[in-house]
């Protein structure tokens, strides 16, 4: 390959990396249970790895986009999906339990942002 055609695939090959990454909350069921798996041996100390911090970021994303919607819907005037208290706790045996609650061949196509919302569905239902 001479410098010519180096030049021209550089700037592609360049921003590759930013065009794929996916938004925080948007990695699949699968891979967040499976990244978790190799967590689970460490304990609480998981939470101090660059990989459990990377778990926790994509809950906490996950999280901040749904009460972002939720606000969103009450401040328009529209019914929301789920009706959550203001402020509530999550354990991460809570959240793994309802995400291994997914069948394994649906977990690849559910993203930890809908897993999110779905929970808080089933534990914040709007009253009828």
């Amino acid at each position: 390959m001479n410098n010519r055609t180096r030049a021209r695939f550089l700037p592609a090959l360049l921003a590759a990396p930013f065009l794929c990454a996916m938004a925080p909350g948007d990695m699949s069921v699968a891979a967040f249970l499976a990244r978790a798996a190799s967590l689970e041996r460490l304990g609480p100390l998981a939470l101090a790895t660059p990989q459990g911090n990377q778990l926790k970021g994509e809950v906490v994303a996950a999280g901040k986009r749904y009460k972002a919607r939720i606000d969103a819907q009450r401040k328009a005037g529209l019914k929301t999906t789920s009706c959550p208290p203001e402020s509530g706790t999550l354990t991460p045996e809570q959240w793994l339990a309802h995400l291994r609650s997914y069948p394994v061949p649906v977990r690849k196509s559910i993203s930890v942002y809908s897993a999110f919302d779905t929970l808080m569905k089933k534990r914040y239902p709007c009253p009828a």
